[in-house]
């Protein structure tokens, strides 16, 4: 297999051992995936949890058995991760506080989580001359140009206002008080600490932006694969509502605009970046799919027109239902008008471009959640919690 591995190039691609720190979550489940039943390498993967994994780790008699291995560690306080980060060629840091409803609740979590624990992964990578793949956000570039223009300015329609480029946008936040761009805050330092390491001590970087990645396993079903109290991303949120037939709660009416694209696409474009490295290394790559733009109010109309196909079940009787973001968030809410990525540099760099429609994506979700959730409710019927 490996020999027949060639890169963009036309080189010979070596097996090599991968460091991933963040590997139970959503996007490290996958790309686990990809890596171990695809290609020679070896993972040391590195979570506090391993619930979306335990399928390619057990039982040992996996045909990949030998080319994973799982790490129970947090990275906050551990010795060992000086230590598994020399034993590898790459580390790919994944581990971050991404879930918007605790930028207002946790700033301090969020900003320690993504960029004060990021720290030590950057300086033992610098240090010992270990390339790195730094998954960072499309919330680093906050408000759009276009968002400050009067609402009726034909500039608005202009895409130069709003679409977003790694290389010339600029990161334009809210005041201070706005604790929702924590999460972004912490996210553009960690990526100009990066860049500086390379420019000043040569650190082989690359710099991931994604724009909300969707598919199976992704976030939580708050008490079925995830905690019972909180609150995920909207996709996910919104799921469910549709589970628990209950409304979907549209923030601020639901005027925001996202682009979505699917967890196989996005991996496909990380595995590219793992095996070109001559192409991958000093680059910052937004990851998104243009074409499946649409308001939050869209999204939930679709999602619940998928829903019905999907589960069979008829509609309720008020699908939607308008909440501030005070109300649902708290206060210290603040929100990007549109997050529209410009490919112009992963096309450029590795010929990537996503596949996957808004509808296909989110049919292969929904399956899925549908699925767990079904599965979830007969296992909690068969066995009964006795009361006391």
């Amino acid at each position: 297999m490996a020999a027949a591995r060639v890169d963009l190039d036309g080189r010979p691609i070596r097996p090599m051992t991968i460091c991933m720190i963040g590997a139970g979550g959503f996007i490290g489940s996958h790309l686990c995936e990809k890596l171990l039943m695809e290609t020679p390498h070896k993972i040391l993967a590195l979570d506090v949890y391993n619930d979306k994994i335990k399928h390619l780790l057990e039982p040992d008699s996996l045909h990949w058995s030998d080319r994973i291995q799982f790490h129970r560690l947090n990275i906050k306080h551990d010795s060992r991760l000086e230590g598994l980060i020399r034993m590898a060629d790459l580390t790919i840091n994944l581990a971050a506080i991404c879930t918007p409803a605790d930028y207002n609740t946790r700033p301090l979590d969020t900003i320690y989580s993504n960029f004060i624990d990021a720290l030590p992964v950057v300086k033992y990578c610098s240090e010992n001359n270990k390339r790195l793949i730094h998954f960072s956000t499309c919330e680093v570039y906050g408000k759009t140009i276009g968002s400050f223009l009067p609402k009726e300015s034909p500039l608005r329609q202009d895409p130069s206002y709003y679409v977003l480029k790694e290389d010339d946008s600029p990161c334009i936040f809210g005041p201070i008080e706005k604790q929702r761009w924590s999460y972004a805050c912490a996210k553009q330092l960690i990526e100009r600490l990066i860049y500086a390491e390379g420019a000043e001590n040569g650190l082989e970087f690359t710099i991931v932006r994604p724009f909300n990645w969707i598919g199976p396993r992704m976030d939580f079903i708050p008490g079925i694969d995830g905690p019972s109290e909180g609150v995920p991303r909207v996709l996910a949120c919104f799921s469910n509502n549709l589970l628990r037939r209950e409304p979907l709660k549209l923030v601020d009416g639901g005027q925001s605009q996202r682009t979505f694209v699917y967890i196989k696409d996005a991996i496909e474009a990380v595995m590219l970046m793992i095996e070109n490295p001559a192409r991958a290394n000093g680059q910052i790559f937004n990851v998104g799919n243009p074409h499946n733009e649409v308001t939050v109010r869209q999204l939930a109309e679709m999602m619940t027109e998928v829903y019905l196909k999907v589960s069979g079940e008829p509609p309720i009787e008020s699908p939607t239902i308008d909440v501030s973001s005070k109300e649902f968030y708290g206060e210290g809410y603040d929100d990007s008008d549109k997050r529209i990525p410009d490919m112009t540099i992963i096309n450029r760099q590795l010929g990537w471009n996503p596949k996957t429609s808004l509808w296909d994506l989110l049919e292969s979700t929904l399956t899925y959640q549908h699925r767990t959730y079904a599965d979830a409710v007969r296992k909690a019927m068969a066995n009964p919690i006795p009361s006391s």
